[in-house]
């Protein structure tokens, strides 16, 4: 299944965002575990914040006490609250999920990919 992520933009520094990840074409993907990755030019890959199929969260200190992880409520959302936005939050987000479908499960689903510019 592919993940869509959406809502990334140009904010200014201090402004919110939300990001949604769901799969695409309204394919039945129910989260088990999502995790949200950010990436600038030159950089690896980088984990922002994860929770798990039990609900434990965890988030990359740098956004700690500004971005919130989550799953609606049926689960087949997923969401980055993004609060206090600042420049160097500007990077491509990416939702990486394990989940289920109709009748099966799989792993390490990825979405393509939102950008985030936050200007100063």
């Amino acid at each position: 299944v592919q993940l869509q992520a959406s809502g990334g933009g140009l904010v200014q520094a201090g402004e919110s965002l939300k990001l949604s990840c769901a799969a695409a074409g309204g394919t039945t993907f129910i989260f088990n575990t999502l995790d949200w990755y950010r990436q600038t030019p030159g950089n690896q890959r980088e984990l922002v914040a994860a929770i798990t199929s039990r609900g434990n969260i965890r988030y990359a200190d740098s956004v700690k006490g500004r971005f919130t992880i989550s799953r609606g409520v049926v689960k087949r959302t997923g969401y980055l609250q993004m609060n206090d936005l600042k420049p160097e939050d500007t990077a491509v987000y990416y939702c990486r999920a394990d989940g289920c479908g109709s009748g099966w499960c799989g792993n390490d689903f990825w979405g393509q990919g939102t950008l985030v510019t936050v200007s100063s």
